[in-house]
């Protein structure tokens, strides 16, 4: 016989915040956020000092599925153009999915405008860290100027993650080819 592990209160709000703030914003009231949870305001202020704090940790639980989902696998074979490719395939595929919102790192900075709020440090520092990618891949590839190309596919990134999040755009067809001319230009192998 299984014995079903319950997920703790922390967990729960932790996924409520994630779940929510990506489909509804970093405007989500408190209330609404431990109803989903299915705990009580006071048990959430025991657990986190406050909304800030809470949605700050919920970003940060979800950077290693948001890697997982986006990067290649470190030692995975394949050129540096197919890894960098490898990564706006995934979100081209992502994008898909009816309930996609668009890079939610990206969204929170947007939301919150505070450089300096806990959630926005947390998406800055992933932010930059596919940037930091980007420029490792474009080096080990030849490119001419790889911090030029790493800042030039992270803008690529945002506004196709963007302008698909909000439906403005399909990526089918569009984003490949983008980045291709880049990769081109750059001179990547």
């Amino acid at each position: 016989m299984t014995t079903e592990v319950k997920p703790t209160s922390r967990e729960r709000l932790l996924e409520a915040a994630a779940t929510l703030t990506y489909r509804d914003g970093v405007g989500i009231g408190i209330e609404a956020l431990c109803k989903a949870a299915g705990v009580s305001k006071r048990s959430m202020y025991q657990l986190f000092e406050s909304k800030d704090e809470l949605l700050a940790a919920s970003l940060e639980q979800g950077i290693a599925a948001f890697v997982a989902t986006l990067l290649p696998a470190a030692d995975d074979g394949r050129s540096p153009r197919e890894r960098i490719l490898h990564v706006f395939e995934q979100v081209e595929a992502q994008a898909g999915a009816p309930e996609f919102r668009g890079c939610r790192y990206l969204a929170v900075q947007i939301e919150l405008k505070d450089q300096s709020h806990p959630a926005s440090r947390v998406a800055h520092r992933v932010k930059g860290n596919l940037t930091s990618f980007f420029r490792a891949e474009a080096e080990r590839g030849g490119a001419s100027d790889p911090v030029l190309l790493a800042r030039q596919l992270s803008v690529v990134f945002d506004g196709a993650s963007a302008r698909a999040g909000i439906g403005a755009d399909s990526l089918t067809g569009l984003i490949a080819p983008t980045v291709i001319t880049l990769l081109d230009a750059a001179g990547m192998h």
